[in-house]
């Protein structure tokens, strides 16, 4: 199913841990709506933007978030968030984007440490909703600690 020009549900939800375990990743339609949202709100401007992509995370369903150790409140089982990694875009520079030109919800630069000269460490979470609390952050495996773009 079509969300928008370039993004379907079945990428999104698409998971190699729940095919391995069989855990169903299918989204009810509320979570359906949240991400053709999060697909016209934050995708395709991403994708304007950088180029054609594919997040390398989008929707869990409560079955598989629970597998993988995610967040009981985690906003990918509600269908509102997705992370991404665009090769040779550094993780930084995406993020810096996304906080200077989309209405987000929760940006953080996961696994980001300024100190590694690594662009592409770690990745981008981004999530949206219709009140947007315009939160940044950045995880360095340890803590969260607020972003500064």
């Amino acid at each position: 199913m079509k969300l928008s020009d370039h993004f379907t549900v079945e990428e999104l939800c698409k998971s190699q841990t729940a095919l391995r375990f069989g855990i169903n990743n299918t989204p009810i339609p509320s979570h359906i709506d949240n991400l053709k949202y999060l697909a016209i709100t934050i995708l395709e401007p991403i994708r304007k933007e950088f180029g054609p992509f594919t997040p390398s995370s989008g929707y869990r369903s409560r079955g598989l978030n629970k597998k993988i150790g995610g967040s009981s409140k985690s906003q990918h089982s509600k269908g509102e968030a997705a992370d991404i990694e665009i090769i040779g875009v550094s993780n930084k520079l995406l993020a810096s984007w996304i906080f200077h030109n989309l209405n987000y919800d929760q940006l953080i630069l996961e696994y980001w440490d300024e100190k590694n000269e690594d662009p592409n460490q770690g990745w981008v979470h981004v999530s949206t909703t219709l009140d947007c609390r315009k939160s940044c952050l950045q995880f360095n495996g340890k803590k969260y600690l607020p972003l500064n773009l």
